[in-house]
């Protein structure tokens, strides 16, 4: 080996000052002498030259079981002696194994490489060649002398008690300590090895022994030794298993066993200790339990205990459901929340055992004593009711008061008397007096007289009359509807539905109701609201009307046959008389229904249960398209009827704006639909500058003289309605104006279901 050694020194030396260009390098080199393995002077890869093997020794020991090594070391040089690096090495070697650290050549052109015997013990001699860059070595050979067998190291397991005796019967009272001692081939202990412990488990899977450290792995110490905490994975765990520690040394892996038995403990808890053992309302005590194996404190483990009374259950107390055990012992804190009752405390221990250890023990608690009154609430919750005798759908003339008893701390006290009184002469208390139920409540109810008026309920604790409270005001009232509060309304007066049924699911509009009493408070809920078309359909198939919900509901308003109508045909209140029981009758604001084509009068009715409530509106069952469109402008103020031809506007400056006046109306010279749209279309020498507005708004049933419930000649047909839209046009003539330009665009009307009309206009824009 020293001769080896002497060799490389000696040819990395000669490689180095050939690197250096001591000698000027060798005549016919291509390369610069950099030792790179590249040529640089003609630009040129140099090739390799010489592949030179050597070995750490001319022999090498017949093995034992895991064999010798010998280093073989390459290195490799191009014709200018210059080392190569990068160059790939091949090995080959007529018995043994070559394991190469690297098969490509370093900065310093060398490759290392090993070859073993692999436990082939025979004696022989092994012939070795390595190759690069299609140049091969000379041959290099290896005598296999006989040797001696290699010794190997060692594990040994012992498993010990708490004592340092031998033993192998484990217990959660008695755990053992696995003992292992590491050695290597020369049999010294070998320190800060990596020893790993493990153990067979129960049938079934599951684990026999927990470990400590819990990873099952620890490092040996300077004797070798490393020792591992045997104890059983759960109180019930029993049966016998195996322990096996492995680690390894030099490269070796080596491992020991042993076998054990466990044995399940008798696990069971210590009577319960209340610190105190009687408490005061909402008082605490300290609840406290050992856990036991035979007579003496488990302490090897941490166990968790279950806590539980029936005044935790019953939301009266607090208590921790759960607290692991310290030093073998569990302590929770038991807090009164009301209770009022001795309690029973419980502690359960759930050790796997097929019966689980438990224990219990008395409370006392004093009851809590009542601090205060609340009221909790009325029905009806408006706290409202109606005058005796008066009714009303939703309507009552009783009033029911909700009180409640509590303590200090605002918990309920059940099985309270309570007194109740007025200082209201015109309502009647049902009931003057009662006990808290089990949520400390108690009730009341109260009877309205024939006043209007408003009261309070006075609930007084009749152990302690300065324990009292009031309720909040209830009033008394007709809540009957009148007719100056009977609104009705629509979404859109104008729908498009002369040609066009909206459908079953999708209405065309809605009509809605709003109702107050003559307080102008919304009526109660319930109210039931009648309607009634001449034209078209309103409601629903299941009735056509609605309930009130806070003083107003809706209905769904749907385009459809008729279209023409009847005169006051159906009969509604809104278009007769309503004729009373007792020979009166009722025609304030009854008028004839429109006969109007395309004109829908709609009525809503309802009952105080005396009079007959009613209110009408008109809606437009508006055409598809812009059949009678009128024109006017400062110029002619006299609409003019637009046939459909191109319409001229005349000549306008070059820097003038055209603007002018459409009435739209439908066939029937009713508005058209709400948002159909007005815009300037297919503009040519002219700037579409806006219409205002642009899209048809709500429109309702209107004439000059009157309004749309009157029917004063809005009948007549030829009465327009439509709705009237300012059009502005401007030029694009260029400044200065050169010469006239003729422009044309259209007024195109588009309804919201996309039927279209257009009208063309032409005009001239004029230079100067």
């Amino acid at each position: 080996m020293k001769k080896f050694k002497q060799w490389l020194a000696l040819l990395l030396c000669s490689s180095l000052l050939a690197a250096c260009g001591g000698g000027g390098g060798n005549p016919g080199s291509t390369g610069s002498g950099t030792g790179t393995g590249t040529g640089t002077g003609t630009g040129t890869t140099a090739k390799v030259a010489s592949v030179v093997l050597v070995s750490s020794a001319d022999t090498i020991a017949s093995s034992g079981a895991d064999g010798t090594e010998v280093t073989l070391t390459v290195v490799v040089k191009d014709a200018n002696n210059n080392v190569m690096a990068d160059q790939t090495v091949d090995f080959k070697a007529s018995s043994g194994a070559i394991a190469a650290a690297a098969k490509t050549s370093d900065a310093a052109g060398t490759v290392l490489a090993k070859l073993n015997t692999k436990g082939d013990s025979s004696l022989r001699t092994i012939t070795i060649t390595a190759s690069a860059g299609g140049v091969t070595s000379a041959e290099k050979k290896i005598q296999v002398v006989a040797g001696t067998p290699v010794q190997v190291p060692t594990v040994t397991l012992a498993l010990l008690s708490s004592t340092g005796a031998a033993s192998n019967s484990l217990s959660s009272v008695a755990p053992l300590t696995a003992r292992a001692t590491v050695r290597d081939k020369d049999g010294k202990p070998v320190a800060n090895a990596l020893v790993t412990f493990v153990s067979s488990s129960a049938p079934g899977g599951s684990p026999l022994v927990a470990f400590s450290p819990s990873a099952g792995t620890t490092l040996s110490d300077a004797n070798g030794v490393a020792d591992a905490t045997m104890r059983p994975a759960s109180l019930v765990a029993s049966g016998a298993g195996t322990v096996t520690v492995s680690t390894s040394v030099d490269g070796s892996t080596v491992s020991a066993s042993a076998n054990y038995s466990v044995g399940a403990t008798s696990i069971t808890l210590s009577k319960l200790t209340l610190t105190p053992a009687s408490i005061g309302a909402y008082g605490s005590s300290v609840i406290s339990v050992d856990v036991l194996a035979g007579t003496a404190k488990y302490t090897d483990q941490q166990m968790n205990i279950a806590f539980s009374s029936a005044c935790v259950t019953a939301g009266k107390a607090t208590l921790a459901a759960s607290a692991p055990t310290s030093n073998g012992t569990a302590q929770v804190v038991f807090r009164d929340q009301g209770c009022g009752n001795n309690d029973v405390i419980t502690a359960t221990l759930n050790s796997g055992a097929s019966t689980p250890a438990s224990a219990s023990a008395a409370l006392a608690i004093a009851s809590p004593a009542a601090a205060s009154i609340q009221f909790v609430g009325a029905t009806p919750v408006d706290r409202s009711i109606v005058i005796k005798g008066q009714g009303g759908i939703g309507r009552t003339e009783t009033a029911t008061l909700t009180f409640k008893v509590v303590d200090i701390f605002g918990k309920a006290l059940a099985a309270q008397l309570v007194n109740f009184s007025t200082t209201s002469p015109d309502v009647t208390i049902n009931k003057t007096s009662d006990s808290t139920d089990a949520n400390g409540e108690v009730i009341t109810t109260v009877n309205s007289g024939t006043k209007p008026t408003s009261f309070r309920v006075q609930a007084t604790l009749a152990s302690n009359p300065l324990v009292s409270t009031s309720s909040d005001s209830i009033v008394v009232t007709t809540g009957l509807p009148v007719q100056q509060a009977f609104s009705l309304s629509v979404g859109s007066p104008n729908v498009e539905g002369w040609t066009f049924d909206s459908g079953p699911t999708v209405p065309a509009t809605n009509v809605s109701i709003l109702v107050a009493d003559q307080a102008g408070n919304p009526v109660p809920d319930g109210l039931p609201v009648v309607f009634q078309t001449n034209l078209a359909s309103v409601g629903s198939s299941s009735k056509g009307a609605c309930n009130t919900v806070n003083g107003g509901c809706s209905v769904d308003f749907r385009t459809q046959s008729p279209r023409t109508a009847t005169a006051n045909l159906p009969k509604t209140p809104c278009n007769s008389p309503t004729v009373h029981t007792d020979g009166t009758s009722t025609s304030v604001g009854v008028s004839n229904d429109s006969t109007r084509i395309g004109l829908a009068t709609v009525c809503a009715s309802t009952t105080d249960g005396f009079n007959t409530l009613f209110s009408k509106i008109g809606i437009f069952l508006s055409g598809s398209f812009a059949e009678n469109v009128w024109f006017s402008d400062t110029v002619s103020p006299v609409p003019v009827r637009l046939t459909g031809g191109e319409y001229d506007l005349g000549t306008v400056g070059a820097n003038d704006s055209r603007v002018f006046a459409l009435q739209l109306n439908d066939i029937n010279n009713n508005p058209m639909p709400a948002g159909t749209r007005v815009d300037i279309t297919n503009a040519t020498n002219a700037a579409a500058t806006g219409v205002s507005p642009a899209t048809v708004q709500n429109v309702f049933a209107h004439t000059a003289g009157g309004d749309a419930t009157s029917g004063t000649g809005i009948d007549n047909n030829s009465v327009r309605q439509g709705s009237t839209h300012v059009v502005t046009i401007g030029s694009v003539q260029p400044k200065p104006c050169l010469t006239a330009l003729n422009a044309t665009f259209n007024v195109t009307i588009t309804t919201p279901r996309n039927n279209v009309t257009s009208y063309p206009f032409k005009l001239r824009f004029s230079c100067p």
